[in-house]
């Protein structure tokens, strides 16, 4: 299933993505009620694999009826999104993790994971203006990447169990301020400024997915292409990426995995030649199966 958080009247609510338009789970309940469907994307995320089998036969179930009664879905270029996960415990980074963009930031390939964090305050969602923060930075850079949602507890698991855990896959792009990124030898500053961190517009379930280490990344900056590779480019893959942090603390539904950026980003470019982002430019990450997640750069 493609899910969605929309916003609704001021309030966010599960909607499941269809070829041009949105299903509002909690409207369609009104007019198709079913028992003890999850009409959130936190109760759908704590009902675990029965929850989300149960709103699957639902969709399925809407598809007979054809046209919906009005109010029951929204035109998807018409719908105003909120991040796909909106409540994340944790929001996880992983650094290097292809190996031209290590060459290209002039750092040594890593050989252990390497690990950062952004906060709740980054969240933003597809289409939200993102502020450049031009009173404290002015090197703000993009960076495509592929985004984990567990949807399981997990701690000490193995690799071949890993992906079991993880609920679905969505498109992040891991804004970066790199001047105050690389000020000390901790990235956080640069990492987690407001608005840094959008993500969606859909969150894909994992089925729908498959391997996770099979899909085409892009990045766009005003239509020219930046950034154009391949998860299976990872260093370390998604599997190898769960099971690593599990060891030293226990994921949780809703948390979100960053598997890193490939190649491409301006940071890897010669400094005379970097062209940092600018009020109006349009960044939109594409990943395969995904969708495309856009934002503007505001002053």
């Amino acid at each position: 299933m493609k899910l969605c958080n929309v916003k609704i009247d001021g309030t966010v609510k599960l909607g499941i993505g269809r070829e041009k338009d949105i299903v509002l789970v909690e409207r369609a309940l009104k007019h198709f009620p079913a028992d003890g469907l999850a009409a959130n994307l936190s109760d759908l995320l704590a009902g675990g694999e029965e929850s989300v089998r149960k709103l699957d036969d639902y969709r399925r179930n809407l598809l007979e009826f054809g046209t919906l009664p009005d109010g029951c879905a929204i035109e998807t270029d018409k719908a105003e999104f909120a991040p796909c996960v909106t409540n994340p415990g944790k929001l996880i980074c992983i650094g290097l993790n292809y190996i031209k963009h290590a060459e290209e930031s002039g750092l040594p390939v890593p050989v252990t994971p390497v690990v950062f964090s952004k906060f709740g305050n980054a969240l933003a969602a597809h289409g939200d203006p993102i502020p450049l923060h031009g009173q404290v930075s002015g090197e703000v850079d993009y960076e495509a990447e592929l985004g984990i949602v567990i949807g399981r507890r997990a701690k000490n698991v193995s690799r071949a169990e890993a992906l079991s855990h993880v609920f679905g896959y969505c498109c992040v792009n891991d804004l970066s301020a790199r001047d105050l990124q690389m000020r000390t030898s901790q990235w956080l500053l640069g990492k987690t400024l407001d608005l840094f961190c959008p993500i969606g517009p859909y969150l894909v379930t994992s089925d729908e997915v498959g391997n996770p280490n099979d899909l085409t990344i892009r990045c766009e900056v005003n239509g020219e292409v930046r950034q154009h590779s391949h998860t299976s480019d990872m260093v370390f893959p998604c599997d190898e990426i769960v099971s690593y942090l599990s060891r030293y603390m226990t994921l949780e539904p809703g948390d979100v995995i960053m598997t890193g950026t490939p190649e491409g980003v301006m940071f890897g470019y010669p400094e005379d030649k970097r062209v940092w982002l600018a009020d109006g430019d349009v960044v939109t990450v594409e990943i395969e199966k995904l969708g495309r997640l856009t934002n503007r750069m505001v002053r």
